[in-house]
């Protein structure tokens, strides 16, 4: 069975920038929480951004951002609609080109990852959306840039979404904020009161809430894709995500990249998977991998084996009831076996980059029979049924559509990757409510509380089996710069920095 879902991306450069402002601002303020997405000019050390000290990991972030930049930023704009009887969300998606105004790093490697996926050098130095790192230099806190952009989303006060999101959430702040702190400490002080809606981690959210067999950012939004039409076809009431998206007309038109998202349910399952992109989301032959990285592909094959393995758990314990006496054919933990084996993964941030990865062990199974959920998307407004399955209204055979584009490298990009990232989390929230409460008893106020309260504020760290808490230690005091940004933005003082207020 094959199902189709059209995602409407809008891309923003410097010449739209001002006329989509107004837009994008409306889109965040009135939003039930907004998911992110940064590509980046590089990272630099490996070995460093994987050190065994956190605080090391941090500085060696620290210096990636400050020499490095973001190319581009993914923004979606998730609004949760009223008076519906699943959790119907509104969405709105962009992707904004950005061109950093100083000198900056750009390593072949990230290059070259990013034009296989379609992403367009010349575009970007042509029309990407100028900005300053590091501190508010003279009016860059006023006017319509991307520092008061992101103003906007720190003024929003909504929960904000991340998919192995502490490289992000260090670029974001040196980018579009202000000079980064020396300590972590700082760090994630001046993040809890930046984000008091909180910041949530979906690759967190997969590996320890969902518990999924793999964690990357495709293998996930599908995988809940395709959990949320099984529950669908099932005919659960309450248990489904749907989304919406706006229908632009006129001038927005040529602003649109349409994304078809096609999902195959049938595969040759005599293809060889390969292994290190099942685990990882990434190989280092790419293209050239004679092994499949079907995502999809790889999903049905992890379903399989985890369907065996209950047989044979089944089977033992009958076995074991018969002959009481008799050793277990298996002596596994009730966790499973599987170790940290990303410990070497810096998720869509580093597949540009070819790393050693170390030996693969077995992966821990999914442990929910359960399907989690994914979402059916409508293009316009509504959501309408053909038979037992959802179908956007305005498809691609609707013959008034624009047709979709089509870039060699797949859907990767900065907000395609932001969308994938929110839709996850909705899936998450909405599976975190039904197991709290049911749907039909929720008040208004029990909703707004429901963001996944086990991953709130934990931020995913490689190779490591604790997150990395955002919150304010007793001990620790926000940096002047950022003490003086919050100033401006709830309108206590003028926002005029230098660059000694770091």
């Amino acid at each position: 069975m094959t199902s189709s879902m059209i995602i409407p991306v809008i891309d923003v450069q410097g010449n739209n920038f001002k006329e989509l402002w107004a837009a994008m601002v409306l889109a965040i303020k009135t939003s039930s929480f907004i998911a992110v997405d940064t590509e980046l000019s590089g990272l630099g050390s490996r070995k460093a951004l994987l050190s065994e000290s956190i605080e090391d990991r941090y500085k060696a972030i620290c210096h990636a951002a400050r020499t490095r930049s973001i190319l581009s930023l993914g923004i979606a704009c998730y609004k949760e609609l009223e008076n519906k009887a699943d959790s119907t969300y509104l969405v709105q998606v962009y992707n904004l080109t950005l061109l950093c105004r100083e000198e900056y790093i750009i390593e072949p490697q990230s290059v070259q990852f990013l034009v296989q996926h379609g992403f367009d050098f010349n575009k970007q130095y042509a029309e990407g959306i100028p900005y300053n790192k590091g501190n508010d230099k003279g009016g860059d806190a006023h006017g319509v840039n991307m520092r008061s952009l992101f103003v906007e989303l720190l003024r929003a006060n909504k929960p904000l979404v991340v998919h192995n999101g502490l490289i992000d959430m260090v670029f974001l702040y040196q980018c579009f904020y202000a000079h980064l702190p020396d300590r972590l400490g700082t760090f994630t002080a001046d993040l809890s009161q930046m984000f008091p809606s909180g910041i949530y981690d979906t690759k967190y959210a997969t590996e320890y809430e969902l518990r999924f067999t793999a964690s990357y950012l495709e293998y996930a939004y599908k995988k809940c894709k395709l959990e949320n039409s099984r529950a669908i076809e099932g005919g659960r009431k309450g248990t489904h995500v749907f989304l919406e998206f706006c229908k632009y007309t006129g001038n927005m038109q040529s602003y649109i990249d349409y994304r078809a998202c096609v999902d195959n349910q049938d595969h040759d399952s005599a293809l060889s998977i390969c292994v290190q992109f099942s685990s990882y989301g990434w190989c280092p032959n790419g293209s050239q991998c004679t092994m499949s990285h079907d995502t999809d592909l790889i999903i049905q094959n992890d379903e399989t084996k985890r369907d065996k393995k209950k047989k044979r758990k089944r089977k033992n314990k009958k076995n074991d009831e018969e002959h009481p006496d008799q050793p277990p054919d298996t002596c596994e933990s009730p966790q499973g076996k599987r170790t940290h084996l990303d410990k070497m993964e810096l998720d869509l941030h580093d597949q540009s980059v070819p790393v050693q990865e170390p030996t693969l062990s077995e992966q821990q199974e999914t442990v929910d029979e359960e399907p989690a959920e994914s979402t059916n998307a409508s293009e316009p407004t509504k959501t309408t049924k053909n038979g037992n399955e959802e179908s956007p209204q305005g498809s691609s055979m609707d013959p008034d559509r624009p047709k979709e584009k089509k870039v060699e490298g797949g859907t990767h990009r900065a907000g395609f990757d932001a969308f994938m990232t929110g839709y996850i989390f909705a899936f998450a929230r909405n599976m975190t409510a039904m197991t709290e409460i049911s749907k039909s008893a929720m008040t208004e106020e029990s909703k707004s509380a429901d963001y996944v309260p086990e991953c709130l504020n934990k931020l995913y760290l490689s190779g490591k089996s604790v997150p990395l808490h955002i919150a304010k230690s007793t001990f620790t005091k926000s940096s002047k710069a950022h003490v003086h940004k919050m100033d401006f933005i709830w309108g206590k003082s003028p926002a005029v920095q230098t660059e000694g207020n770091a």
